[in-house]
């Protein structure tokens, strides 16, 4: 039996519009309107359900409804299609309503190449309907086109449950371009939907590349836990470093020389009046340079000459020769110990060099004896500061010297320089500063830094490390022909520097890819996509106020910045966290992407939805039910929120997150993922382990050694 088009259309009606506001529409159903299974749609469909999908007639299509909820009240007149009055006395009758949030329109598209017809789905409302307007159940295929919305969608990374299994796929440029915020409790799935966006994503577009190439896709995942390795290990394009290389495992690296000012002070707890100074004239001095080299003494006099120069320009510009006490008796005491140690004459000087330095002596011997007796008075004119500078300049040209050399070496530049040479200038800056006292503390710091067994190979012995053979094996070579994914294994760094480990290695795949935008005419970007496990640890919120920031702080202001202008420089981020809301506001406002699986904490719940539209709060309420593979896709990527049920992952390619199998462990049986029982006994001999601990290697393979031998003598008795 075949129906007329509004035949067709009126069977799919199942109520009417009964209230209607811009972020909310309530509808009164039929009493004909299905109650647990809709027959009408060309397949069996579940209605009506939460966060489902309606339609509603307009001018120039359908305006699109998720259900949010559905209710019955009591009604003391039965005001339903088809029903007669039955008089002055009746009994209440029930009255089912739903509520609706309109998402968009759907607009009729043509037919295909098989006489279907097409639609296309666009967020925004143009109309608003009327009371009284007919609300419809879409069609399987109108479903589809509903989920299936949006232009390049590429890569499927589940289905939805809610439209008839619909496949959703992403637009790439969209999900990693804008940055995605993947949250959830522990064990709701967030890992494998990381280590599936990523694979999913590379596969897709392994299938696009020619038989012979690899996609030029560039993936770096800062992993604290060690979870990734396992998942990526079956990868031959995937390098994984981790604090102890072994087999595939690679030497984690992120050199001292890379640390700009900022990561030092932190680490270092640099005080900001004597020792923050101090650091960053002594990171000036040894990036400018070698300092390990043997230099004529003419050339060490050209250098401390300029220091000096630059030191009197800083003084001269903050007003100190001439401020309060003690900062102009402090000046008189540097110039003072310049001139007893630094300024002196030399036979292998040339007359005219011995001239100069001759000249500045004598003005600072004139300046400190104006300021000598029981009560003097320290303060400096201008032009006597004016006539110093003048005097220092002409010795600095003297000794080869230029203007452009007197300007000041950033000291973040990324130049090598050895932890030993660091401290030589600190101790020389300190004293040509005349703060030697004030920065012990800071050197017993570093020293204990450099003298840590297990940091040397993390930040001290990277001989043979360059700039970019660092780039090329964290971020990928040219045309990514070493590998297309980093796994940064940060479960073993000693806590004191994993934050800084972490802003390190971001911060410096940050301004490598900034520099390849300038030297492209600011016209092309590199794509890369940072991801960060666990972000709550490495970019939790800090006090504005803090005169002095952590490691913790500092780890945090990188990403910050990471995520204000990373996309400009082709730099996505990928956060996953448990605890979004102790994650920095400044971040997770950049995030246009959500992928939020279960979340029962009320205050995290809070803050997501704070982040999304007020129209989609009741979409928002599955959070704390939603299974395992479940979540909820939502922002720049999706045309619209959907509840998305993620593809499966093999075993041998999830993250190694699994929960803890206590049962198993104490009755020594489990079952494997074919549901056959196994043996599951777990012995544990803390000797290796702590030998391991300790790095008591003689003792380990001596340990290892002998249980090999006891195996062997027990399998030549069995036998």
């Amino acid at each position: 039996m075949s129906f007329s088009p509004l035949a067709y259309a009126d069977s799919l009606r199942i109520g009417i519009i009964d209230f209607v506001s811009p972020d909310e529409i309530k509808v009164l159903l039929d009493i004909d309107a299905p109650d647990s299974v809709a027959l009408n749609t060309g397949s069996p469909r579940p209605f009506p359900r939460i966060n489902s999908y309606v339609l509603i007639p307009s001018d120039q299509g359908y305006l699109v409804g998720q259900v949010e909820w559905i209710t019955v009240e009591r009604s003391q007149y039965p005001k339903r299609k088809g029903m007669q009055d039955f008089g002055l006395i009746d009994l209440p009758y029930p009255l089912r309503k739903m509520c609706l949030n309109p998402l968009g329109s759907l607009f009729y598209d043509g037919k295909d190449e098989n006489d279907v017809d097409c639609y296309v789905f666009r967020r925004g409302v143009e109309a608003f309907p009327s009371v009284g307007d007919p609300v419809m159940l879409p069609t399987q295929h109108q479903l589809r086109s509903i989920v299936e919305s949006g232009g390049n969608r590429r890569v499927k990374i589940g289905i939805s449950p809610l439209a008839g299994n619909a496949d959703v796929k992403i637009d790439p440029d969209r999900l990693f371009g804008r940055h995605l915020a993947v949250l959830g409790n522990t064990g709701s799935g967030k890992s494998c939907s990381v280590a599936g966006l990523i694979r999913w994503s590379l596969e897709e577009a392994q299938k696009q590349c020619k038989k012979d190439k690899k996609p030029n896709a560039r993936f770096i995942i800062l992993d604290p836990n060690g979870e990734y390795a396992h998942a990526f290990k079956d990868s031959i394009s995937a390098r994984i470093f981790a604090v102890e290389p072994s087999g595939t495992l690679k030497q984690l690296q992120a050199p001292l020389w890379f640390w700009n000012t900022n990561e030092w002070s932190a680490f270092t707890q640099a005080t900001s009046k004597t020792q923050k100074p101090t650091l960053i004239h002594s990171l000036r001095s040894v990036r400018d340079g070698k300092i390990e080299a043997v230099l004529a003494p003419s050339n060490e006099m050209r250098r401390f000459l300029r220091t000096i120069v630059y030191i009197i320009q800083q003084e001269r510009n903050s007003g100190s020769p001439w401020g309060k006490f003690p900062l102009n008796k402090n000046f008189n005491e540097k110039i003072k110990k310049w001139n007893e140690k630094g300024l002196l004459e030399d036979d292998l000087f040339t007359e005219a060099e011995n001239l100069a330095l001759k000249f500045i002596k004598e003005k600072i011997d004139e300046f400190t004896s104006d300021r000598s007796g029981k009560y003097p008075d320290y303060d400096f004119s201008k032009i006597e500061i004016d006539e110093l500078l003048c005097l220092a300049k002409r010795a600095h040209v003297a000794f080869g010297g230029t203007d452009v050399e007197i300007l000041p070496i950033d000291a973040d530049i990324p130049r090598e320089f050895t932890g030993d040479a660091l401290l030589r200038s600190i101790d020389a800056n300190a004293d040509m500063l005349n703060v030697s006292e004030y920065v012990e503390t800071m050197i017993l710091r570093i020293r204990t830094m450099l003298s840590d067994s297990k940091l040397k190979t993390i930040i001290g012995d990277t001989d043979g490390v360059t700039l970019d053979g660092w780039l090329n094996d964290y971020i990928g070579q040219d045309l990514a022909s070493n590998g297309t994914v980093t796994v940064i294994d940060l479960s073993l760094v000693p806590t004191d520097v994993v934050h800084l480990v972490a802003a390190v290695i971001a911060r410096i795949t940050f301004e490598a890819l900034q520099r390849y935008r300038k030297l492209h005419d600011q016209k092309k970007t590199l794509p890369t996509v940072l991801v960060m496990e666990e972000a709550h640890t490495f970019i939790k919120r800090y006090k504005d106020d803090a005169e002095n920031y952590d490691a913790a702080a500092v780890c945090c202001q990188v990403f910050e910045k990471i995520a204000r202008e990373g996309r400009k420089y082709g730099l996505g981020l990928v956060l996953s966290s448990q605890r979004p809301s102790e994650l920095s506001p400044t971040v997770l406002s950049q995030c246009n992407s959500f992928l939020l699986h279960r979340i029962s904490n009320d205050r995290d719940q809070e803050l997501v939805q704070k982040l999304v539209p007020d129209n989609l709060h009741g979409l928002l309420r599955d959070l704390p039910s939603l299974p395992t593979r479940n979540a909820i896709l939502l922002g720049w990527a999706s045309e619209l929120p959907i509840l998305v049920q993620m593809n499966s992952i093999p075993e041998q390619q999830r993250p190694k997150s699994d929960d803890p199998d206590f049962w198993a462990v104490w009755t020594g049986k489990g079952k494997n993922d074919f549901g056959k029982e196994v043996d599951c006994q777990r012995s544990v001999d803390w000797k290796i382990i702590t030998d391991d601990w300790q790095q008591v290697k003689s003792n380990l393979s001596a340990d290892c050694s002998c249980e090999n031998e006891s195996k062997e003598s027990e399998s030549e008795s069995d036998e």
